[in-house]
């Protein structure tokens, strides 16, 4: 890459032709009036720019797989080195995440949204087209994880050599386990001092059921061994079963919205070939759009004359409404309908929270702001909704509370938007008890995400809680302070395992608002910080559930309202009530605080009124 920079116009002008090997006249004589020197065309960039040709690699010479693994386990670092290996990036010192882009990736060291890049690599004589995506290894980003192996035929199962198997690499071995994918384990971080390789391989084989001499020893940062893995995918993860004269077929798989290009598509071809100008259909909306770019991502955005059925890459149709691109959406040539592809499975939320903005005059630049954050994150669901307090605003769903405070942050850094998160809740269900209420509702079966709308025990036969199978892998000395903590959350052993001398694998089935605030921090300060935990969705339970109200001077406040277990009603109402009187200012008169249950109250505290000061005027003699 190189630039011309010249106080001369015509100066500047010959050494561009110069340096493109066009034919020149005589030089011109440096020093000369400017008049008297020679013209020439001048070239941008652009025609400089030159596109690749993606035809040259057939489908057997390319593989397509991402990299897995839990939180802190070397996922981005590994695609670092990859990335260095494959002549991709530059090597140097500065080259820490290179595929983490976002400010709150950076900010918070940890993986948020996955990554595409193209690599190319020559391997006795062949050359191969290998698409990398690195992939989040928090429980709360595991929809980013399933959506990434839907174009991939194979992972890396990256695991630390220190650490062992952790309760994440479990749900992602078997993510892609359930998707029928080559699995290589690769053991990361043999270069640590506490590193024990042989022991991390026995892990593998017993938990995983792969032989222990098929684990790839590496470290990441400093490098070595790294071309075992490039071998490992080429040798070990079939290329893609695709037919490129068929139809075309692309799957969206992730999408990014730019203000002045519209919707970029990542998609993944599994049939036939596109190109810029091509008339292309989405099965969703059934809207037509002409391409008017496509490309690899190198890892920035390189444009190809075509892209063929195998491949990887993004598209840009001149889509300009957030809402025309939809996550798992097939795209087709027109008038060549082809059957769409199975899509995804839709993100479950796990935990609501009320947002609105700080200034209701910002109401509508908020809503766009959400509809561009929505279109890059297709995890998260939005229904409005509105309070009396707070005014106008939005009823969002995440997948833990982790996706609820990065999504927070994502609108603060790049919409520079300031809003007001209510307290998150998980949904509740509620039976029906009369035929009247069925036909009002129009189901017998209602989904509660408010707390303040929750029913009347009158109006309904039983109340359901979301249930969740929560894995926890720890050292063996913290079984018996874990277990504990359990039972403390209401929750249910259902199995335990030990995965080696030291180490043990509990299941347990928790209430998910028992697991959804603070059970995470618990559980690291007993263990030390060696405890991990994930979680799957495992349907709903039926429980004795209480709505309770928070009231300040005998008038209910909507937004503190919250559902809560019968048997800890007291106990959760008496802290509220602390935390409220801590952090309410004292006014001229008394402030009561109560908690209740229907008309019963469990739980009280007062603010006392400033009192008058009859002393203020006295004068010491």
């Amino acid at each position: 890459m190189w630039t011309l920079v010249s106080r001369g116009w015509g100066c500047a002008r010959t050494l561009a032709r110069w340096a493109t090997g066009a034919a020149l006249g005589p030089a011109p004589t440096f020093g000369a009036a400017p008049e008297s020197w020679p013209t020439y065309r001048v070239y941008s960039s652009a025609e400089f720019k030159e596109k690749l040709d993606m035809s040259r690699f057939p489908v057997e010479n390319i593989r397509n797989f991402s990299i897995v693994a839990h939180v802190d386990h070397g996922k981005s670092t590994l695609a670092d080195r990859l990335l260095e290996l494959t002549g991709t990036i530059d090597k140097t010192k500065n080259n820490k995440q290179v595929l983490d882009k976002l400010q709150v990736e950076r900010e918070r060291g940890i993986t948020v949204k996955a990554q595409t890049a193209s690599l190319f690599h020559n391997c006795e004589g062949k050359q191969y087209l290998l698409n990398l995506i690195d992939t989040p290894g928090h429980v709360d980003f595991s929809y980013e994880v399933s959506r990434s192996l839907s174009a991939c035929q194979g992972v890396l199962l990256v695991v630390d050599a220190n650490e062992g198997i952790q309760a994440q690499t479990v749900a992602n071995f078997f993510l892609a386990f359930e998707a029928q994918l080559s699995v290589i384990p690769v053991i990361n971080k043999i270069d640590l001092k506490n590193a024990d390789p042989e022991r991390v391989e026995n892990q593998i084989e017993k938990v995983f059921d792969i032989p222990s001499d098929e684990c790839i020893k590496i470290s990441a940062k400093l490098g070595t061994n790294i071309e075992s893995v490039l071998q490992a995918v080429i040798e070990r993860i079939p290329p893609p079963k695709v037919h490129r004269k068929n139809p075309l077929r692309a799957l969206v798989f992730d999408s990014t919205f730019d203000q002045y290009r519209g919707v970029i598509a990542n998609v993944a071809l599994f049939d036939g070939v596109v190109s810029k100008g091509d008339k292309i259909v989405s099965a969703h909306t059934q809207k037509t759009y002409e391409v008017n770019e496509v490309g690899v991502l190198n890892p920035n955005e390189q444009p190809t004359h075509k892209l063929y059925a195998g491949q990887v890459g993004y598209l840009i149709a001149g889509m300009k409404n957030v809402t025309e691109a939809q996550i798992g959406d097939t795209l087709y040539l027109h008038k060549q309908p082809v059957e769409p592809l199975p899509g995804f499975k839709s993100a479950k939320p796990m935990v609501f929270a009320g947002m609105y903005p700080v200034d209701q005059s910002e109401y509508n630049n908020l809503k766009s702001a959400i509809e561009k954050l929505t279109l890059n994150d297709s995890s998260v669901t939005v229904h409005r909704d509105s309070s009396l307090a707070l005014g106008a605003g939005w009823r969002l769903g995440f997948l833990g509370l982790l996706h609820m405070e990065v999504f927070n942050q994502r609108l603060e850094q790049e919409y520079n938007a300031s809003v007001i998160l209510t307290t998150p809740t998980v949904p509740y269900k509620a039976v029906l008890s009369s035929s009247k209420l069925i036909k009002e509702y129009r189901e017998k079966e209602i989904t509660i995400i408010n707390p303040a709308q929750f029913p009347d025990k009158s109006k309904v036969t039983e109340y359901l809680e979301p249930v969740v199978l929560g894995t926890i892998i720890t050292p063996d000395e913290y079984t018996g302070k874990i277990m504990m903590l359990c039972e403390a959350r209401r929750a249910v052993q259902k199995n335990m395992i030990f995965i080696d001398q030291n180490r043990v694998m509990l299941k347990y089935l928790f209430p998910l608002n028992e697991i959804v605030v603070d059970f995470y921090d618990s559980l690291k300060s007993l263990s030390s910080g060696y405890a991990s935990f994930d979680y799957e969705d495992a349907g709903y339970q039926t429980a004795e559930l209480v709505k309770m109200d928070i009231l300040l001077n005998g008038n209910t406040v909507e937004e503190l309202v919250t559902v809560v277990h019968k048997d800890k009603a007291h106990s959760i109402g008496k802290a509220i009530c602390e935390r409220l009187k801590d952090s309410l200012p004292r006014q001229l008169f008394e402030i009561a605080i109560q908690a209740a249950i229907g008309s019963k109250i469990i739980a009280r505290e007062t603010v006392k009124a400033y009192r008058k000061n009859v002393l203020a005027k006295c004068v010491c003699i």
